[in-house]
């Protein structure tokens, strides 16, 4: 196997030269640097991890720090990250913060003293808390722009837009949004995007909760919603509408007889639930990708200027949604 020293020696190089060549190429002459390069390709000279860390003076690591590991929003957030890191020649590592600020802000400082980048998904931090950060360690929020912050941002309003359109041509007039975490970025602008949608269709939307984004809190919910009479709910995320679905065919309520359910994000299980989750519908994977994109963009010795990504939303209609009942049912 070729080493570096092969490489120096066919281009009548110095090791450090070759080192500069593959980690800092932008320090290196440019005819010099094709020369080590093609070297490189010819011998099919392979640094280790370690070596480009040495040459590099980074980890080779990134951190990944998600509000709860068990959602599976994240699961296709993490397939991107990792795929596309792995493409630069990172490792990944995952952190969970539990949906807490304190442990999320503990967790930036600690990954940032041995990962050269972060990507943060649906952080919980205060836009100056996050702005902070990114002035400590390279860093990519998902789902949250902040002035100064690389992001990438879920374009989930205008899917709910969409969702609530769906339901109106449906005959709903009375429908709730089931609201996520109040510390969630997201649940704010997707509720204020259905409360000027429903104002211009004039449609009544009520706001129940907020509930945690788990299965478990849709029994809650969908108790909140029946005794609301509604008949119809745009849920936070997929998990509360599933817990939904789970809680009205419990009190023995149809869907989507008694009662429409629309969820957000797609995730995994929303397809083959019964019924069907009418949901909103996002490449999760893309959106990791980009994310780690932006973040390596970050660590180049110029890095751009923070900007935001959008990545468009769509409604996805399956069997949870039909047209409205007679009279709300209790």
């Amino acid at each position: 196997m070729a080493t570096i020293h092969d490489v120096a020696s066919v281009c009548g190089v110095s090791i450090s030269t070759v080192s500069r060549a593959i980690s800092r190429p932008d320090l290196v002459n440019p005819a010099t640097r094709e020369r080590v390069l093609a070297a490189v390709a010819e011998l099919g000279y392979q640094p280790s991890t370690a070596a480009r860390s040495l040459m590099s003076g980074r980890s080779m690591t990134l951190a990944l720090l998600v509000p709860d590991i068990t959602n599976p929003f994240f699961f296709d957030l993490v397939r991107g990250t990792q795929a596309q890191a792995a493409a630069a020649g990172y490792s990944q590592i995952l952190i969970d913060t539990d949906e807490s600020v304190e442990l999320e802000r503990q967790h930036i400082a600690t990954a940032a003293r041995g990962a050269d980048g972060l990507v943060l998904g649906a952080s919980r931090l205060s836009d100056d808390a996050l702005r902070e950060a990114a002035r400590s360690v390279p860093l990519t929020a998902v789902n949250r722009s902040t002035p100064g912050v690389a992001s990438v941002v879920i374009d989930t309003p205008s899917g709910m837009v969409q969702a609530l359109h769906h339901l109106a041509s449906l005959g709903h007039r009375d429908v709730a949004y089931l609201s996520g975490p109040r510390s969630s970025w997201s649940n704010g602008r997707r509720w204020r995007a259905v409360q000027m949608a429903a104002r211009r269709a004039g449609l009544s939307v009520r706001r129940l909760g907020p509930f945690p984004p788990t299965r478990a809190a849709g029994a809650a919910a969908a108790d909140a919603a029946v005794h609301a009479g509604v008949t119809a709910v745009l849920a936070f995320n997929d998990l509360i509408a599933l817990g939904v679905l789970q809680r009205l065919f419990a009190r023995g309520l149809a869907v989507p007889d008694d009662m429409s359910v629309v969820g957000c994000d797609d995730t995994f299980g929303a397809d083959f639930c019964h019924p069907p989750l009418t949901t909103v519908t996002a490449s999760i994977e893309q959106v990791g990708r980009l994310a780690t994109d932006m973040l390596l963009e970050q660590l180049r010795p110029v890095p751009p200027p923070p900007r935001v990504h959008t990545v468009p939303a769509v409604l996805t209609i399956r069997g949870s949604t039909g047209p409205a009942p007679a009279r709300p049912q209790h």
